[in-house]
């Protein structure tokens, strides 16, 4: 049976207030119903799903989800957070922020650091670092690795975060598209910086999504889908201005942002706005093509090996992941889902029901092809599959619309 809860309990637009309207630019069915809350048992994983509305503000642009936000959206549960892909990423990122604006010395304040493991890179660097996480076991884990972590959440424009602001810099990865008011997000934090405090900001691109037609990656978690534009928008209303934007990892904007002080709450929208706008609305159309492309695919892949007797496993539980595999006949074909996070190992994908194991089950349990569906990692994923077993497995991957196989 599955779940309808937190659908449509919203109207308005999260970042300017605008009414959202009545019709959708894309409604989702048996959508995973979240994608760090993973079920212990495969009858609760199977129920756990829920039809999703995708809406885009006439206002700002913004494009969002009009459900609630998930119960744990204060919390940062990472997966990839010390894979060398991400360590690389955040030591190149550190030190661009570090040399060009002379910030050796001062005082960087991570907002929302799980366990460390982003704030463990920035202490390699000569500067102090702290972090604020919302889950108190996470902040156990990261105080025991020697980090200088409070348990605080940025929930009122006037809260004090911890003993040792005002700080110079802030950190947010990938946790802006969470939060059910982003605008209060930025000015808690806003009012514990110094008069011109800085900022770096991770958060999904929507322009990928667009691009790569990738309905996969819109999961309930993420209740807001940012563009360059949108996202400048937000932060110019609640006084920060971007200094620099890059795509980072082929499929996340980030930004360099500095305090102004002055907000500009009653700005007009952006005249360039969320997304390319048909009639009014971001054009979605691939999104829904590509959603019965790729399940024809997967059927047809599906098909070809069971002709063949042959095993199939999902490398991947990440959004994409219990995405694809809830919607698609992967959920009918796939033995199981390999992940290296051990949080997620021996639990069950919501909506699909498939186990989710560590790599070395795959040794004694054994497929002959492997679907990796973790954009940003495939390479490494990859290499690790060569490495451990050989030839003898087939490596497939999901490129924006289609299945390719690798070398």
């Amino acid at each position: 049976m599955k779940q309808e809860q937190n659908r449509g309990k919203r109207c308005h637009c999260i970042v300017c207030g605008a009414e959202l309207g009545t019709k959708p630019l894309l409604e989702m069915a048996h959508m995973p119903a979240s994608a760090q809350k993973i079920p212990l048992t495969k009858e609760e994983a199977e129920n756990e799903a829920v039809d999703l509305r995708l809406f885009q503000c006439p206002g700002c642009g913004l494009v969002q989800f009009d459900c609630e936000p998930v119960d744990y959206y204060r919390d940062v549960i990472r997966s990839g957070g010390y894979s060398t892909t991400m360590v690389e990423l955040r030591t190149r990122q550190y030190r661009h922020l570090i040399e060009k604006y002379h910030l050796e010395g001062k005082k960087f304040l991570e907002a929302g650091c799980g366990r460390g493991e982003f704030l463990k890179v920035l202490t390699s660097f000569p500067v102090k670092a702290y972090g604020i996480e919302h889950k108190g076991d996470l902040v156990e884990i990261a105080r025991k690795d020697g980090l200088n972590v409070i348990r605080d959440f940025t929930e009122r424009v006037d809260h004090v975060i911890g003993t040792e602001g005002p700080y110079d810099v802030f950190l947010s990865f990938n946790f802006l598209e969470h939060q059910p008011q982003p605008g209060v997000m930025l000015d808690c934090i806003s009012n514990n910086l110094t008069e011109d405090g800085m900022g770096l900001i991770t958060v999904p691109s929507f322009e990928y999504i667009l691009d790569n037609d990738g309905y996969y990656e819109l999961i309930r978690d993420h209740i807001t889908y940012y563009t360059f534009e949108t996202l400048r928008y937000l932060l110019e209303s609640h006084g920060f201005q971007v200094l620099e934007e890059e795509m980072v990892n082929r499929d996340t904007l980030a930004v360099i942002v500095r305090k102004t002080g002055a907000k500009k709450a009653g700005q007009k929208p952006a005249a360039k706005k969320a997304v390319e706008i048909v009639y009014g609305k971001a054009d979605v159309s691939g999104l829904e093509k590509n959603r019965d492309k790729l399940d024809h695919e997967l059927e047809n892949l599906s098909d070809s090996l069971k002709k063949e007797n042959k095993t199939m496993a999902v490398w991947g539980a990440s959004h994409q992941g219990f995405t694809l595999t809830a919607t698609t006949h992967l959920k009918d074909s796939v033995s199981y889902i390999i992940d290296s996070a051990p949080f997620k190992q021996g639990r069950f994908a919501p909506g699909s029901g498939l186990p989710i194991v560590p790599p070395d089950y795959v040794t004694d349990h054994m497929v002959d092809a492997i679907l990796i569906v973790a954009p940003g990692y495939t390479e490494e994923i990859a290499g690790n599959i060569r490495k451990w077993w050989g030839e003898q497995i087939r490596i497939l991957t999901l490129r924006s619309e289609k299945v390719e196989e690798l070398s």
